[in-house]
């Protein structure tokens, strides 16, 4: 769920490639019945808040469309200049 809502945040930045994606903090996360191999996910994401760098989303997982997960995300977009260490 948080890959998913990682691609939903770069999609609606300029140039995604010069930016990362910070998962931050999961909350409220409810495992309503078990997956298992071979089941197809289905992700639902929307952002919830967005102020500067920092986004809250919502996300819901299913299957045959059934309920399976849910979870309040949070994430940070950051430059990817930034992650850069100093050389001595």
């Amino acid at each position: 769920m948080a890959q998913t809502g990682g691609i939903l945040l770069l999609n609606g930045v300029e140039n995604p490639g010069d930016k990362l994606v910070f998962f931050m903090s999961i909350n409220n996360a409810k495992f309503r019945r078990p997956v298992v191999p071979g089941d197809q996910l289905v992700f639902e994401l929307a952002m919830t808040s967005r102020k500067s760098k920092i986004c809250l989303m919502s996300g819901k997982a299913f299957v045959d469309g059934t309920l399976v997960a849910e979870a309040d995300l949070m994430a940070s977009i950051i430059d990817r200049n930034d992650t850069k260490k100093p050389t001595s």
